[in-house]
């Protein structure tokens, strides 16, 4: 998903979309979808029967290098140490 593909869908310019969504959102088209793609790969990550490069593609990234610095910059960690760090339990009533 692009900016452009998106614009010309929506039939107006994409500065026009870009500006309009930062507007109504907060934040630009491009964080936007990079954010989305993270919690989605983030949640993919429990499963351990996936592995990285196939959950990076699942949700969109063109690379597994785009997917590992979008990832690290978000989480602070690459998605490989993301997933074998402890996860906390939720205590009862939580």
């Amino acid at each position: 998903m692009s900016l452009g593909k998106v614009a010309r869908a929506a039939n107006i310019s994409a500065n026009h979309l870009s500006e309009k969504f930062k507007q109504v959102t907060g934040v630009n088209f491009v964080e936007y979808v990079a954010r989305t793609r993270f919690e989605k790969a983030r949640a993919l990550l429990h499963q351990r029967d996936l592995r990285v490069s196939e959950i990076a593609f699942a949700v969109g990234f063109q690379s597994l290098s785009q997917f590992n610095r979008v990832f690290k910059r978000l989480a602070g960690k690459s998605p490989s140490a993301y997933r074998a760090a402890p996860r906390k339990v939720a205590a009862v009533g939580e």
